[in-house]
C-alpha cells in the first residue's frame, strides 16, 4: 500500500513537473489584430499648442509613474497596446512604439488624453494639465526602447 501511494505521488509530481516546463516553455501567442476605431480629428487649432515642459529625467518619471498608474491597464507596460484590459475592448489600444502614433504631434496626444472618447475616458479632470505633458513626453520613450 505504501509503494503504491509513494509511486502515485512520484507519478503526480512527474506530470506537474513537465506541465509546468510545457506551459513556461511555450511561446506567448500574440494579441488578435483588433480593428482601429473611428478617425479622431484633434482641432486645427490645438495643433499649434506646444509643451511647457522639456522631456528632463524628474519629468520623464513622473510621466512614467502615471504612465504605469493610469494607461498600462490598457496600452501596455512598453506602449504596444497589450495591457491586461486591452482584450476587453472591441477596438485596438493603439501601439505607441508605432510610427503613426509617434508622428503625431506632442498637442494631437495631449488633446486626446484630455479629452477622451469611448473607450478611453477624459483625463482633464484627473490628471493636471502639467501631468498630462508629463505622459505625452513619455510615450515619445516608449518608441526609443524599441530601437
Amino acid at each position: 500500500m505504501k509503494n503504491s501511494i509513494k509511486q502515485t505521488l512520484l507519478l503526480l509530481t512527474g506530470i506537474t513537473t513537465c506541465g509546468m516546463f510545457f506551459f513556461a516553455a511555450s511561446p506567448q501567442q500574440p494579441a488578435v489584430e483588433k480593428p482601429e476605431g473611428k478617425p479622431w480629428p484633434v482641432p486645427k487649432k490645438v495643433m499649434t499648442i506646444t509643451s511647457p515642459i522639456q522631456p528632463q529625467e524628474g519629468i520623464l518619471e513622473t510621466g512614467k509613474d502615471i504612465w504605469s498608474q493610469q494607461c498600462k491597464s490598457c496600452h501596455g507596460k512598453k506602449g504596444k497596446g497589450d495591457g491586461v484590459k486591452a482584450d476587453k475592448l472591441d477596438i485596438s489600444c493603439g501601439d505607441f512604439t508605432s510610427k503613426k502614433i509617434q508622428d503625431a504631434t506632442d498637442a494631437e496626444l495631449f488633446w486626446k488624453m484630455s479629452e477622451g472618447r469611448k473607450p478611453m475616458p477624459s483625463f482633464k479632470g484627473e490628471l493636471s494639465d502639467l501631468e498630462r505633458w508629463a505622459v505625452v513626453l513619455y510615450t515619445r520613450t516608449l518608441a526609443e526602447d524599441e530601437q
